[in-house]
């Protein structure tokens, strides 16, 4: 087991999305936040490196790149019972990342911490939960490290408009 971990390690992308989701687990146990942020952070800039030497015909800016992170997100996103796991999942992962970061493990803020951090967890496993049962496909990010933003602004989106659409039905 060891050696096919270390195997699939030494792909450069298998790397950058160890260091990302390693972040992100160190900031869930508490990990000082710089460090964890930095890993996180150091994790997401090489997966975006992968995507760009993967579409190297790609030649976009700042706008095109987003629609491209958009519509990756939704080709990912198809199923409906995954698309509700994640607008319930990505508020709670958010909110969490929030709290977290805000409050200390240790101390007053401690109650406040340990809530965000449960709320984070709970959202990723509703998130993890709707790609490996409803849509069977790994989460977006690995692919298209974009999505860590454009998934939240895409789901925000259609909530937006779903509700939009039923106060114009019942007014």
């Amino acid at each position: 087991m060891v050696r096919s971990t270390l195997k699939k390690l030494a792909h450069p992308d298998n790397r950058a999305l160890a260091l990302t989701v390693g972040g992100m687990a160190a900031l869930t146990v508490g990990a000082p936040r710089l460090p964890a942020l930095g890993m996180f952070a150091m994790g997401a800039r090489r997966l975006e490196e992968g995507w760009r030497q993967r579409h190297p015909r790609f030649q976009g800016g700042a706008r095109e790149r987003w629609k491209a992170a958009e519509t990756f997100y939704e080709g990912t996103h198809q199923d409906p019972t995954n698309r509700v796991l994640h607008v319930v999942g990505i508020p709670m992962i958010v909110g969490g990342a929030v709290g977290m970061i805000a409050f200390r493990p240790l101390g007053l803020t401690a109650p406040l911490w340990f809530g965000s951090a449960g709320s984070f967890a709970a959202g990723w496993a509703l998130n993890i939960v709707g790609h490996a049962v409803f849509e069977k496909n790994a989460p977006a990010f690995r692919d298209d490290p974009l999505s860590f933003v454009a998934g939240p602004v895409w789901d925000a989106r259609h909530v937006v408009k779903r509700l939009g659409r039923q106060s114009q039905a019942s007014a």
